[in-house]
């Protein structure tokens, strides 16, 4: 490449749970610009969470950071053309970009989801990641099976 790299941007964390990884999320949740309506809509489907899972002795928050880590990709494929032919070569994932999809994936599947409200969907999407049920782990199981089937052309890594 050419041009330096740019800087990584700090993240400050979230008012309420003091977490860099809940503000990266309500960003990539928000619409517009919204941030106080995208915060609104995670700390509401944080107390639908906590209503709903009693009797699981976790917090909202740690139900949700294992939700995120159900859906994290390990693996995924990137098209590369060798010789005329494309082949589906499966790479590793980098860390911030594990984190990045799982989120993505997240709220993806969670605004598809049929409920009233964006909170609900939230909260209904990441009770079912943390039970490894749901459309984002399903994504996750995908793309594994993907890489898995393509191990043979591991060798045209780049």
């Amino acid at each position: 490449m050419r041009k330096t790299k740019p800087k990584k941007r700090i993240l400050l964390p979230d008012p309420k749970f003091h977490d860099v990884l809940v503000t990266q999320f309500v960003n990539n949740l928000m619409i517009q610009g919204k941030k106080s309506i995208a915060l609104s809509i995670f700390y509401d489907a944080m107390d639908i969470i906590g209503e709903k899972m009693k009797d699981s002795d976790k917090a909202p928050l740690e139900i949700w950071k294992k939700a995120l880590e159900n859906i994290t990709p390990q693996v995924e494929v990137k098209s590369r053309r060798v010789g005329g032919a494309n082949f589906q070569v499966p790479t590793e994932v980098r860390p911030e970009r594990k984190i990045s999809l799982s989120i993505k994936n997240m709220i993806l599947y969670a605004r598809k989801r049929s409920a009233h409200s964006m909170a609900e969907k939230l909260a209904a999407e990441t009770m079912a990641a943390y039970n490894n049920e749901g459309a984002a782990f399903k994504r996750k199981e995908d793309m594994h099976k993907m890489a898995e089937a393509n191990k043979a052309f591991a060798h045209f890594r780049f």
